[in-house]
């Protein structure tokens, strides 16, 4: 029954979309070069699909060879225009993916804004020694023709067998991925069958020069989020940890916590979330409702939870993160940057 009511919407929406795109192809909506290398790192489907964390391998090795800057449109800030990171900003003013590469790259250029072409212009003329523009979740804006299209593309949710949203979790149309030149596949089993592996490839390559690569997240030891205030071991497999989340996607966040340790309770909150009181509330109740649990959250969640004064002692003392970045399953990451960066130099 919810299917069937959400149909009309699904279709009103994929007419909208489709309107759009042909806009841009008519020529009547502007795409607007640079001169100025841009990869862009987007995907066609809401939720998580792993563009913050390509994002900051991105950044991480081509830092070696350029000066980057990182472009985001700083999705659930309250703030509007173009505004530049800094470590010491509010989640809320700048949103919390584009914090979290500011604080783990301090010397790289982050800025926020929802125009993009406006956005690179300013980069351009108060940063002139940047050479590169990482855009993150651009794919489907087409105000910006980037140079270099990366599309993340989330192997638990094929595109194929997907619908448009609100029926399903598609945001583009699969018709527009032959704008992309690198396909990531994120979230592959371990042992991703060749097969599976070869269908994927069909469906996604609609012209000779794209690239797919198959990875997995790879995550650590949780570290504690307030380093001076926790216990100097760390956390033993099978201890009771309450899971906490504000992510798009939180199933493997999850199950990795489920492989690793006993999650006696989980606080599964929207992406984005705006931590308040009533959280920290809830918090400290699980806590004491468990006693000898630990929290472990995201990487994305730890970023809105620095501000020691507004988080009690007791959560303090027991809150961790995971780490994650992506594992390459087939190729190595190596051979994806290596042909990243000839893309980039090249004519």
């Amino acid at each position: 029954m919810l299917k069937f009511l959400l149909a009309p919407a699904a279709v009103l929406y994929k007419a909208g979309v489709t309107f759009r795109h042909r806009l841009f192809d008519w020529g009547i909506l502007k795409s607007e070069k640079f001169d100025i290398p841009v990869i862009c790192i987007g995907n066609i489907t809401v939720g998580g699909t792993g563009k913050t964390p390509m994002a900051e391998m991105v950044i991480a090795y081509m830092a070696q060879m350029h000066n980057v800057a990182l472009l985001s449109r700083g999705y659930g800030r309250r703030t509007k225009g173009y505004r530049e990171v800094r470590c010491d900003s509010h989640y809320r003013d700048v949103g919390d993916e584009p914090l979290q590469i500011k604080l783990k790259f301090p010397d790289t250029v982050v800025a926020v804004c929802e125009k993009r072409s406006e956005g690179i212009r300013r980069i351009r003329a108060e940063h002139p020694e940047v050479d590169l523009i990482v855009m993150d979740d651009g794919f489907q804006h087409r105000y910006v023709e980037p140079k270099i299209n990366i599309v993340m593309i989330d192997a638990t949710r094929p595109v194929q067998h997907d619908r448009m949203l609100p029926l399903g979790t598609l945001r583009d149309l699969p018709e527009e991925l032959h704008r992309a030149h690198y396909f990531v596949v994120t979230k592959c089993p371990e042992r991703m069958a060749p097969i599976d592996r070869r269908i994927l490839r069909k469906v996604l390559i609609q012209v000779a020069y794209q690239r797919v690569y198959f990875t997995r997240f790879e995550s650590f030891m949780p570290q504690p989020l307030f380093a001076g205030e926790a216990p100097a071991e760390p956390l033993v497999q099978g201890r009771p940890v309450i899971a906490l989340s504000g992510i798009g996607n939180p199933k493997p966040f999850l199950q990795t916590l489920r492989e690793r340790y006993s999650v006696v309770a989980e606080m599964t909150l929207d992406d984005h979330h705006v931590y308040k009181v009533r959280d920290m509330n809830a918090l400290k109740a699980l806590l004491a409702e468990h006693p000898g649990a630990v929290i472990v959250t995201t990487e994305k969640d730890a970023v809105k939870m620095t501000n020691r004064d507004k988080i009690p002692e007791a959560i303090r003392r027991n809150l961790y993160y995971l780490p994650i970045n992506i594992s390459f399953i087939e190729d190595s990451a190596t051979d994806f940057l290596q042909k990243l960066e000839e893309d980039v130099r090249g004519n």
